[in-house]
């Protein structure tokens, strides 16, 4: 089970560093949805123990809260 979990983190860290690389010309609403999503599976495959479902369920509550920050600014 460790190696799963350990795997997923390794793919959400790239997956992170990969998708900032790339956010030159996004606004900033979608850089925090970008962001949200990748702390978002970080922590869903934390908690679930590395389960591709909990990582998904992370990623898009993830995703849904970071596109809501700042909305109401």
């Amino acid at each position: 089970m460790k190696t799963k979990s350990n795997f997923a983190m390794t793919v959400v860290a790239a997956t992170l560093i990969l998708s900032l690389s790339a956010c030159s010309n996004l606004t900033t609403r979608n850089k925090n949805t970008i962001i949200g999503a990748s702390i978002g599976a970080a922590a869903g495959a934390v908690l679930t123990g590395g389960s591709g479902i909990g990582t998904a369920g992370g990623a898009a509550i993830g995703g849904v809260i970071g596109h809501q920050v700042g909305k109401y600014k």
